[in-house]
């Protein structure tokens, strides 16, 4: 009872006084719409039109024997989309991809080359997007007067909208122009890491209006610990002792950076503990991802073709909340008043889509142990990029908090390299036995 009464009350106030509540009522709503965990909310339902429907789709095709029963003009696009090929192996034997040593052939002088090409790629595609991202996103724009607050622009989904836009069309024109393997996973199952993606890349935007971008790169330094409790609970997968070992000295690291950190921009308790609270769920959402895509690459797709198909669900969802809740038009109007933040919206999405082309290149050319060693130093130039250019105080111990996180993922890429140079020195012996 006290709680119908609780809701009933407003009500009457409302009938008895309409002009004066009508402005709170108003007020209340617009302070609502701030609040990140409801925006987070909203978003979720937006996913959920075009996810429950497609749920009960794939169901009815699947409980009725599509595969084998249907035909016609739609067949083809739902045995893609719901069935795909159920061949997990061999197909990438009809399709000659460039092997990772290709450039062994080639003198040193082009391989080094070919190298600071793929350094310099990544440096400047993603320390572009990480200044990018912190203008965007805490920075007013169309301030004439140093009086003068400006307007600043709110939803992060509509940037997560653009890079996936530009990045469906790259991947797109990729798969055209050069030949990929035949593709044979269903097409729904790209849906999973697309949700946990752009989930990740909107908690990774909001993130930056509650805490400073040195702390977001420091705790996605640290995502190699729910990378890993991820993989043992979705892959099954076993770890080496030095990777507990670095995930320790990640963790000390990270907890002397943030225990050290004075919080000058954001003083409020509350606004600190929403911006760690959205960055777990970066982190989480990130884990998943990669975990989800390591299982998707069973079918022996490309890395492109895995770029395509996730920026394909990530844009119809993403569309879809957007024209939902309206946001869609409003984000385009602010691009109109603000030629900057439209110029700053579309580079920031050209650098993702380049950094995710670069990624792949410089893994085929080089493996994964060099790239990690170049976005490793990206990450460390990030920070004081951003210290500089926003002025971020970073404390004596919060530095040596710092250096502890990339000794420690340093060490994860000497660990692993030296690993893998050991099972190759290995495996003729036990081939011979």
């Amino acid at each position: 009872m006290p709680s119908l009464s609780w809701r009933v009350f407003p009500a009457v106030v409302l009938l008895l006084i309409p002009s004066i509540v009508a402005a709170d009522e108003v007020s209340l709503l617009e302070g609502w719409h701030d609040v990140w965990l409801f925006r987070f909310l909203v978003n979720v339902l937006g996913y959920s039109t075009i996810i429950i429907p497609g749920y009960f789709l794939i169901s009815y095709f699947k409980r009725t024997n599509y595969l084998e029963t249907g035909s016609g003009f739609c067949f083809p696009f739902i045995k893609t989309c719901v069935f795909g090929s159920e061949a997990k192996t061999g197909l990438l034997d009809d399709v000659s991809l460039a092997p990772r040593n290709e450039g062994d052939s080639g003198s040193s002088v082009r391989q080094v080359v070919k190298l600071i090409f793929c350094a310099a790629g990544l440096q400047v595609s993603y320390l572009t997007w990480g200044v990018l991202q912190e203008r965007v996103m805490t920075r007013s724009y169309g301030a004439t007067t140093p009086e003068d607050e400006g307007e600043k622009f709110k939803d992060s989904q509509f940037l997560v909208f653009m890079n996936r836009i530009l990045a469906l069309t790259v991947s797109g024109l990729w798969c055209l122009l050069f030949k990929q393997p035949r593709h044979g996973a269903p097409m729904y199952k790209y849906s999973f890491a697309s949700l946990s993606n752009i989930m990740s890349s909107w908690c990774q935007y909001e993130a930056l209006k509650y805490i400073s971008f040195p702390t977001q790169v420091l705790a996605k330094a640290s995502k190699v610990i729910p990378v890993m409790l991820m993989g043992k609970i979705v892959s099954h997968k076993s770890y080496e002792y030095w990777e507990y070992l670095t995930a320790v000295l990640i963790s000390v690291g990270v907890s002397m950076f943030l225990l050290s950190s004075t919080p000058t921009s954001h003083p409020s308790t509350v606004t600190t503990f929403s911006g760690v609270v959205i960055l777990i769920g970066y982190i989480v959402f990130d884990s998943f991802t990669s975990n989800w895509q390591d299982n998707l690459f069973k079918y022996k797709m490309s890395s492109v073709q895995m770029m395509f198909g996730v920026n394909l669900f990530s844009c119809l969802f993403t569309v879809g909340s957007l024209l939902e809740q309206g946001a869609f038009f409003d984000s385009l109007a602010f691009m109109t008043r603000h030629t900057e933040f439209a110029f700053h919206a579309v580079l920031l999405s050209v650098c993702s889509a380049c950094g995710q082309l670069f990624i792949f290149y410089t893994i085929s050319q080089f493996g994964a142990a060099v790239f990690t060693i170049i976005m490793t130093l990206r990450q460390a130039i990030a920070i004081l990029l951003s210290c500089f250019l926003y002025g971020h105080a970073v404390t004596i111990a919060g530095g040596f908090g710092v250096g502890v996180v990339f000794l420690a993922l340093f060490l994860r890429v000497y660990a692993r390299n030296r690993m893998k140079a050991g099972r190759r020195a290995a495996q003729p012996i036990g081939q011979k036995v």
